[in-house]
């Protein structure tokens, strides 16, 4: 399933110095699909992809002091397109 997380930092450049000495810090299972980072540097919006949510806690743990999580399940366009028509002809 994938998953919309919207980190709010606390301090970028600790984050980044974090994220260059340890890397994501993900564990298996829970797999990074791309993110994007408003132009203040104070929200971070990643696309994730897991089969286990119970992995999130094992992952923000290694970050909640730098940022604040919220994390939503979440579908594609395409998916939640076809999923529409299926009940408007079903």
């Amino acid at each position: 399933m994938l998953y919309m997380v919207i980190e709010q930092f606390k301090d970028a450049p600790a984050i980044y110095r974090r994220f260059r000495e340890k890397g994501r810090m993900m564990p298996d299972g829970l797999s990074y699909i791309s993110s994007w980072i408003d132009t203040d540097f104070k929200v971070c919006y990643q696309l994730m992809e897991t089969e286990d949510v119970a992995l999130f806690q094992r992952w923000t743990e290694n970050w909640d002091d730098l940022m604040e999580f919220k994390i939503m399940p979440v579908r594609t366009s395409a998916e939640t397109a076809a999923i529409l028509e299926q009940t408007q002809t079903g």
